[in-house]
């Protein structure tokens, strides 16, 4: 479950720099009250946490990961 959630953040990570990238506009900034904005904070800080966690998808055995989603 934690592995589902992790990927959801990145994802919503990633589309957010996206629109940084191509549209110069910040998707959680301007949802949440600017990125200094206390719920902006968490959510970015909650993404970066998503981000650590993934990467130790790299290192695991597929099988391990395949049985974690089956469960």
């Amino acid at each position: 479950m934690l592995d589902r959630i992790s990927l959801v953040l990145v994802i919503i990570g990633a589309l957010n720099w996206g629109s940084i990238g191509l549209f110069q506009f910040d998707i959680v900034g301007w949802l949440f009250g600017g990125q200094g904005a206390i719920v902006s904070r968490i959510i970015y800080t909650l993404v970066a946490l998503a981000g650590v966690w993934c990467i130790s998808l790299l290192f695991r055995q597929r099988e391990d990961i395949v049985e974690r989603v089956e469960k």
